[in-house]
């Protein structure tokens, strides 16, 4: 039985590909071996269930400021 630190990473089955073949399918199969799936997008929650639209922005004191004070944002 071989030594597993010792056992090519790849092996050419049939054909004669040039070094500079092996080479970008060995960086092609070094960068996939690393790539981390996407995530998945957070799915959208209704407005109706979302806080952020209770928020509003400060109302800073001033001439009109009680006016503002009742409006929509």
């Amino acid at each position: 039985m071989s030594d597993p630190e010792n056992r090519p990473l790849l092996r050419v089955v049939r054909g004669n590909p040039s070094d500079a073949e092996l080479a970008a399918l060995t960086a092609i199969v070094a960068a996939a071996s690393t790539a981390k799936a996407p995530e998945k997008p957070k799915p959208r929650t209704s407005w109706w269930g979302d806080h952020a639209a209770s928020l509003r922005k400060p109302v800073h004191p001033g001439e009109g400021a009680w006016r503002a004070s009742g409006l929509p944002t």
